[in-house]
């Protein structure tokens, strides 16, 4: 799918890697996404960071709280410019309703089911019904309670994008360049060894666009690579 947009998550330990980082990607057409690893340490700063080098920013907090609160926290985001947000679909009708019913804010992508859940783990969260039947649910809260986007597994794209159309925006996580696309790697850092493969539902990028996605986001496949720019331009050359 030739529109499919690459988003690089700034999953960094400090705003002075991230800028680094940031240099290194300037010019290509990339959507940054600024997680709560990063915003927690550093705050409304890593946002200016990104806007500083030109980027647009997918603000990752996942919101989930009472309706109130979320709202106020989406219009918080709205003043940073932030190009999108993540907020918990399971917040449910209410909640998201509060969060679209802001004049000006920014994209509203709906988390589903996180992509670290297999069925295995996912069927002792207490969640009636198996992975498949919670998305299809949850998606159709979002899309009725005025989400921009489903956040999802590759796996479960097509599905959505078949159901939903243009109407609703696909972000799939979960992306592992194909093998043959595989850079090399820096050694991890200290704090990263303890970060061992946490993704359970992955595709390529590459079959993440055919099977419909709108964004992939992917990290460590260009956080960690000796070239950055390169490795993200291989992605972007993967979709195509």
């Amino acid at each position: 799918m030739p529109g499919t947009k690459l988003i690089v998550a700034l999953d960094t330990p400090d705003l002075k890697t991230a800028g680094s980082l940031l240099k290194k990607l300037r010019g290509l057409p990339l959507i940054y996404k600024v997680g709560s690893s990063l915003f927690t340490l550093a705050g409304p700063r890593a946002v200016d960071l990104v806007h500083k080098y030109g980027g647009r920013v997918f603000l990752d907090l996942k919101f989930h709280d009472i309706p109130n609160t979320v709202r106020n926290a989406v219009e918080s985001a709205a003043s940073l410019g932030v190009y999108s947000v993540s907020l918990h679909l399971s917040g449910g009708a209410e909640m998201l309703r509060a969060a679209a019913s802001l004049k000006k804010k920014p994209l509203l992508w709906g988390i589903t089911v996180l992509t670290s859940f297999d069925s295995a783990s996912f069927s002792r969260t207490g969640f009636k019904h198996g992975i498949e039947r919670t998305i299809a649910g949850l998606a159709g809260l979002g899309a009725e309670n005025g989400a921009d986007g489903l956040v999802c597994s590759p796996h479960e794209a097509a599905a959505l994008k078949k159901r939903f159309g243009a109407g609703l925006k696909i972000i799939t996580p979960g992306i592992r360049p194909a093998k043959g696309e595989t850079l090399t790697l820096l050694p991890p850092r200290r704090e990263q060894k303890r970060g061992t493969e946490d993704q359970k539902r992955v595709m390529t990028p590459a079959q993440a666009a055919g099977a419909g996605a709108d964004f992939i986001v992917v990290g460590r496949p260009v956080l960690q690579a000796s070239d950055p720019a390169l490795a993200a331009q291989k992605i972007l050359e993967e979709m195509r």
